[in-house]
């Protein structure tokens, strides 16, 4: 059999029980490590509950790029190399496609030219069709191999593979002094068991069966002599299974697993309103936004969760699960409901300094993987963020608004009360009305707002500003909290509550505004810094006072004005630092880069303070974006370089793509721009000073559920406006335009 000459796909981490590097204690320790240039092949996704599989386009794992790829549960890699050779030799590539909606990956494979013993076969004379789908913990492949030649064909298929059980973080480019051990691979009759012995004493096991009993096998290889006569195809199903401790899996028959694969994805899109347009290319980029933000929902026992992004945080992300919740919450708010439960139940109780932990406190992420049972990251469960708790109180007033679910919202009411009471007492420790941070450990979150990179926070001069910090977009968090806070507070009869609420929103405006408020510059500052002085560099961060409302209207003219301009506006989106501050750096990931939720929720609040056009701009760059993108998926982010004549936008080489908050930021670009309002307490659905960009003619909207009453909508641009038509209406609804 002739050898592959170019690099194998296996890898294996060390199994030494130590190491000489030293571990780093900065934070910048847990960001993802860009050591090798991007790979020219983009990478396959697929994901199903907490299990998730990074391909390359061949269908394998090998360590190129960022050595991002291959089978992970739980937080561990239980598959790093696997790779199909035909008589050794790489196949050549036909085409590779992560189905449209997204559960399934089809791969198109052929021949290059094979000197077998049995004599020449020609290149294109064999088909390999690769379908892979991830389901319940399995990773489900057939291949199928037919001959498209007019003489009968043998020659070996073989499949290496390797797995070295490496933690995520780990993957991401962090050095264990220690790790566990290895134990004997087990390879017999049609299936191979790998393990790995964890230091949190927990064994984890990669099983791989084959339906056909392999020609041979080892622990690091199957070989299958293939013989097909003209016209004919034979198939081989492949389970990769990741096992952990007691669990035992039963995988489910090839056809079965993609079977349920094939229906998840419609079935959660078909929980919300459906829309489609007259732009067949938006349709593709909101059909892959939707089946994307299926593909990362999690049913937890408390409801649907969506997951942050593949690959480095595919969990539970406060931050990320409310925000994509908010966005999605016009279409179908059962997705708030599953965060809102969620986060509730795993509310901080405890104060907890070695997980940035407080009483009334918001998870900030969840991890399950060997570091985090062993203590060498904090976030088994942790607590570092600082908006998540004021952002939970407004998904829970926004969910309230859009439902008029008192249930739930009665069940919420304490665990809102707790968020209220953390916001004024550990959140503000120095008791000066604002919510500023520091970590309680020195191996948590340096920077806890969305921005966390250890160098998001800086003055004018650069200079990093000093803890504790109040950035400017929490306290208008906070401000939207108190303000929601005092409706539920209505709702459920506690009338002096609601009073102490709204008092406390009216004077924190008011104090903000004093304290923000950057004159010269026509914005509002970043943070404060421990010293309370203003960080005054032109930043995203402003447009969410927008969002919340937190901004008087005189300021937030000159908001925009600054958001739009060039400096800040790249052609694509906003960045998140302006041009010319300090520490501007269009490759960086937080100081000048370009991040779609981000603009989606400066859009929003653009549209509530009637910048309507801009509003629309901002839509239509990333629209215009989303064409550069493979599969129309806006990553998590992109460089913030300005937008050139002929060009896309340039990637950004860590970026998770699917990214669930960069998913659901169409549905707010289209809500922003429609000025799109839900009330289920008034049994209306509103258009604030509609407007479509030009790319978009019309907008069908079907089956808008608002209480017990379902509606569709079709919208036509006109000049001046929207038309707006109501198709079908079933129950108490009403449609209100307003002018």
């Amino acid at each position: 059999m002739t050898r592959d000459p170019q690099p194998d796909p296996i890898r294996r981490l060390p199994q030494a029980e130590s190491t000489s590097a030293a571990i780093p204690e900065a934070q910048d320790r847990y960001d993802v490590q860009a050591d090798s240039a991007l790979a020219d092949e983009l990478d396959q996704v697929l994901k199903h509950g907490d299990s998730f599989a990074v391909f390359d386009r061949f269908g394998d794992i090998r360590p190129v790029g960022l050595g991002e790829e291959g089978i992970y549960h739980f937080g561990t890699r239980h598959l790093s190399g696997f790779g199909l050779r035909i008589d050794g030799k790489r196949p050549l590539l036909l085409g590779s496609t992560a189905k449209r909606e997204s559960t399934r990956l089809a791969v198109d494979l052929t021949n290059p030219d094979l000197e077998t013993p049995k004599g020449r076969i020609a290149h294109a004379t064999i088909h390999v069709a690769r379908t892979k789908v991830l389901w319940d913990g399995v990773c489900y492949e057939r291949l199928t191999a037919r001959n498209f030649g007019r003489e009968p064909v043998t020659f070996p298929i073989s499949l290496r593979f390797v797995a070295d059980f490496a933690d995520i973080f780990e993957v991401r480019g962090m050095v264990r002094r220690r790790r566990g051990r290895f134990l004997p691979a087990k390879a017999s009759g049609s299936e191979v068991l790998l393990r790995y012995a964890g230091l949190d004493r927990v064994v984890r096991r990669t099983r791989i069966s084959f339906s056909i009993t392999p020609d041979q096998i080892s622990h690091h290889e199957a070989v299958f002599r293939v013989r097909l006569p003209p016209t004919r195809a034979t198939s081989i199903d492949i389970t990769i299974s990741c096992e952990s401790g007691d669990r035992h899996l039963r995988p489910l028959a090839v056809d079965e697993a993609l079977e349920r694969a094939r229906r998840q994805v419609p079935a959660m899109v078909a929980e919300g309103a459906r829309i489609s347009t007259s732009n067949a290319l938006f349709n593709e980029w909101m059909d892959r936004s939707a089946a994307d933000l299926a593909m990362l929902t999690t049913v937890t026992p408390e409801g649907r969760y969506p997951y942050a992004g593949v690959p480095w945080f595919s969990t539970q992300f406060g931050r990320d699960g409310l925000i994509t919740a908010l966005q999605h919450l016009w279409i179908d708010p059962t997705l708030a409901r599953g965060v809102l439960e969620y986060l509730a139940t795993y509310q901080a109780t405890e104060r907890d300094p070695s997980h940035d932990a407080e009483p009334g406190k918001i998870l900030h992420e969840v991890r399950t993987g060997e570091m985090a049972a062993l203590g060498e990251v904090p976030f088994g469960r942790y607590y570092g963020s600082h908006d998540a708790t004021p952002l939970f109180v407004m998904l829970t007033a926004a969910y309230w608004r859009r439902t008029g679910d008192s249930a739930t919202v009665t069940r919420l009411w304490p665990h809102v009360e707790r968020a209220l009471r953390w916001m004024d007492t550990d959140g503000d420790p120095d008791g000066d009305g604002f919510l500023d941070y520091r970590r309680r450990t020195g191996h948590g979150l340096v920077q806890q707002g969305w921005k966390d990179s250890w160098d998001s926070i800086f003055h004018v001069d650069g200079e990093l500003a000093a803890p504790p910090i109040a950035l400017s977009e929490i306290q208008g968090y906070v401000y939207a909290a108190k303000v929601g806070a005092a409706e539920l507070a209505v709702v459920l009869g506690h009338q002096e509550r609601a009073a102490e609420l709204r008092t406390q929103a009216a004077e924190l405006r008011n104090r903000f505004d004093s304290a923000f408020w950057l004159e010269e510059m026509g914005t509002y500052a970043l943070a404060l810094d421990g010293d309370r002085q203003p960080c005054s560099v032109r930043t995203s961060n402003a447009g969410h006072a927008l969002l919340t409302g937190i901004a008087p209207p005189e300021r937030a003219a000159r908001v925009a004005e600054t958001l739009m301009a060039d400096a800040s506006y790249s052609g694509w989106g906003v960045r998140t630092v302006a041009a010319g501050e300090a520490r501007y750096n269009p490759m960086s990931y937080h100081n000048g880069s370009i991040w779609p939720h981000d603009n989606a929720l400066i859009a929003l609040g653009l549209a509530r303070y009637g910048f309507h056009d801009a509003a629309a701009r901002i839509f239509s760059g990333l629209f215009d974006a989303s064409r550069h993108f493979d599969l129309a998926r806006l990553p998590e982010l992109f460089c913030g370089f300005t937008r050139r004549a002929g060009e896309g936008p340039t990637r950004y080489p860590v970026a998770c793509s699917p990214q669930a908050w960069s998913a659901g930021a169409i549905f707010m670009l289209l809500q922003a721009t429609l000025g799109l309002e839900v009330d289920a307490l008034a049994g209306q659905v509103r258009f604030h000073h509609a407007r479509l960009p030009e790319f978009l003619d019309r907008v069908s909207i079907e089956g808008l559920r608002v209480g017990t009453a379902t509606i569709d909508l079709a919208l036509q641009r006109q000049p001046q406006g929207v038309g707006i038509n109501v198709l079908r209406r079933e129950g108490p609804i009403e449609v209100v335009a307003l002018k």
